[in-house]
């Protein structure tokens, strides 16, 4: 069996009037009552001590958790640090910290920069997903959520469902081209995404299969990923399976098992439009795709903006860097503004070049 726990602990060594605050929700892996016990116990006096002594490095807060634990024993997939004392402190870059450090395999924020719960948030809800860089996020990042959810809410197993939109990002991408995430980086997308109202997940979750298998085990509502044709491809490559000793096939029963479906949007190749209807995958996985296809686990997006096809988040950047105002056009009204604002992604006021 397992439990799981909220905690709630104040302190300030300064003050009784306006107490600083730790937040947590305790998932306990042990099997045993006992051993359940001992871990809560351990994180308690943890938490007392990081509260006195560690209070001025959130960071550690959070590594100093596992003191004589493993991630093994405990999940904790959402803290909050509030009160006066952790003013500076903002609470995303602690939930990124909690799935860096193994303590979770995910963890959610919303666009009002509040941590969020996940187990509470996905419970019995529909679930439609989008993984991406959203570096920075473009008007085909939109479209396809929004191509996707005029399909998903016709679905009749949405019909009676509260249906949540996600938007992912995995610590594979935030890690892309170094060994430490770059906060900074991490905390423009995140208020890029907040922008345009989403809600994101972090995760530590590569394959499809395992992240279809966390929702699926919060909810049992209708699952829709959101993916470009390039993903799609991406999935029908074996080499991306061979971490599992059945492969892709394995991989396929495990993120259809539960009728998952894939809303797949086109992408423009050589000037012309690829999508499901004339993709081409390995001749030997043919077969597959097309037995995936009849039973309806691939929904087509065909109801895209075809302007927006040639769009792509590299030459978002490029364009940014280069001072190229045509890169407004490609983003959202409200990403331009922000980007604008703060200048993210090394962008320059015209008064600055």
């Amino acid at each position: 069996m397992n439990a799981t726990a909220g905690w709630a602990s104040s302190f300030n060594p300064m003050s009784t009037t306006n107490p600083a605050r730790f937040i947590l929700h305790v998932r306990m892996l042990d099997t045993e009552a006992s051993l359940q016990q001992e871990a809560l116990g351990v994180v308690g006096v943890n938490l007392l001590h990081a509260a006195f002594f560690q209070h001025h490095e959130p960071d550690q807060i959070i590594e100093s958790l596992l003191d004589r634990l493993t991630t093994g024993r405990i999940e904790i997939d959402m803290i909050q640090l509030k009160g006066i004392e952790f003013r500076s402190v903002d609470n995303r870059l602690m939930a990124l910290k909690l799935v860096q450090v193994g303590l979770s395999g995910a963890a959610m924020f919303g666009p009002d920069r509040e941590v969020l719960q996940p187990s509470e948030v996905l419970r019995k809800k529909a679930i439609l997903v989008e993984r991406g860089s959203f570096r920075p996020p473009t008007v085909v990042n939109i479209n396809m959520l929004e191509c996707a959810r005029a399909k998903f809410d016709a679905d009749p197993a949405v019909a009676d469902r509260d249906a949540l939109v996600l938007t992912e990002l995995t610590m594979a991408n935030l890690l892309a081209g170094g060994s430490d995430v770059d906060r900074r980086d991490f905390l423009a997308r995140a208020d890029l995404l907040a922008a345009c109202g989403m809600t994101v997940l972090i995760s530590d979750y590569v394959e499809y299969h395992r992240l279809a298998a966390y929702l699926a085990w919060r909810t049992d509502g209708r699952i829709g990923m959101v993916m470009g044709v390039p993903s799609l491809l991406d999935l029908f490559t074996e080499a991306n399976h061979a971490q599992l000793p059945g492969g892709i096939l394995e991989s396929f029963g495990r993120l259809f098992k539960n009728d998952l479906k894939l809303f797949v949007y086109p992408m423009l190749r050589d000037d012309a439009v690829v999508t499901l209807a004339n993709i081409s995958v390995d001749p030997d996985l043919q077969p597959l795709f097309d037995y995936l296809a009849r039973r309806g686990s691939f929904v087509e997006l065909d109801n895209f903006t075809p302007d927006y096809l040639p769009i792509m988040s590299r030459d978002v950047l490029r364009r940014i860097a280069e001072g190229d105002d045509s890169w407004a056009k490609m983003v959202p009204v409200e990403v331009a503004e922000l980007i604008r604002k703060r200048s993210f992604f090394g962008y320059h006021k015209p008064d600055e070049l």
